[in-house]
């Protein structure tokens, strides 16, 4: 089964969309770069908006991770 990590808080919505599409969504809010590298490994994708930085560290620990979507508008958290 495919899993993504919302790491950011996004409209409840976002959780019933990929849940209605078959793909396990959990929500982890407020997770320290080394708590999201602890977990990350176990994730198909990431959904943030911009607390969440998606450092190198983050993505080297990401051994699974396909895609990673940013809710709202620029890039300078990945």
């Amino acid at each position: 089964m495919t899993k993504v990590l919302i790491a950011d808080k996004l409209d409840p919505r976002a959780k019933e969309v990929f849940d209605n599409r078959g793909i396990e969504a959990d929500v982890k809010i407020g997770l320290s770069e080394d708590e999201l590298i602890a977990c990350i490994g176990e994730y198909d994708g990431l959904a943030v908006r911009s607390a969440t930085k998606a450092t190198a560290k983050v993505l080297e620990a990401a051994e699974k991770l396909r895609v990673v979507g940013r809710a709202g508008i620029g890039v300078d958290n990945l």
